[in-house]
């Protein structure tokens, strides 16, 4: 591995890592647990966390994640650039899936207003809960195969 494409390989691996765990753990744990609430606390619970996801740390993995897989491309030697365009592809996939997917199901439930004046928290909820854990789990198996391909492509760099 040169000492150029070494760097920007394992960053672009470290960043889609980052977002399969951050879905794995929404998939595994933050939606299950979720699952279990009444709508109010449901409702509430997406609202806030749907605010409170979108922060610069968050931010830096979210779209460091295809930048990094991306730039990963250019510097590939030809034995593993197919693994990072792959990586790539899978990272710009998590991204679309997120933008096209769940922030439009983020944004409903916010514009549903605050928690105290929602009439019917069960419509709410059903009209986000199936399809957002459908799409959430569709981006935590494209950031798992992003980082898989990426870390593959260190592997044989």
């Amino acid at each position: 591995m040169s000492t150029g494409r070494g760097p920007v390989l394992l960053i672009a691996a470290v960043l889609a890592g980052l977002q399969a765990g951050t879905y794995y753990a929404w998939a595994s744990g933050v939606m299950p647990g979720l699952a279990r609430t009444d709508d109010r606390t449901f409702v509430h619970a997406i609202q806030q966390m749907s605010i409170a996801i979108v922060n610069p740390v968050f931010m830096m993995s979210f779209l460091g994640a295809p930048l990094f897989a991306g730039a990963a491309i250019a510097g590939a030697e030809p034995s593993t650039r197919s693994w990072a365009i792959a990586g790539t592809a899978l990272a710009v996939g998590t991204v679309a899936i997120t933008a096209i997917g769940n922030v439009p199901l983020n944004n409903q439930i916010e514009a549903a207003g605050p928690i105290d004046s929602i009439a019917d928290l069960s419509s709410v909820r059903g009209r986000f809960e199936s399809r957002w854990v459908a799409l959430n789990t569709a981006r935590s198996f494209t950031s798992l195969g992003a980082m898989a391909c990426l870390v593959w492509a260190a592997y044989r760099a």
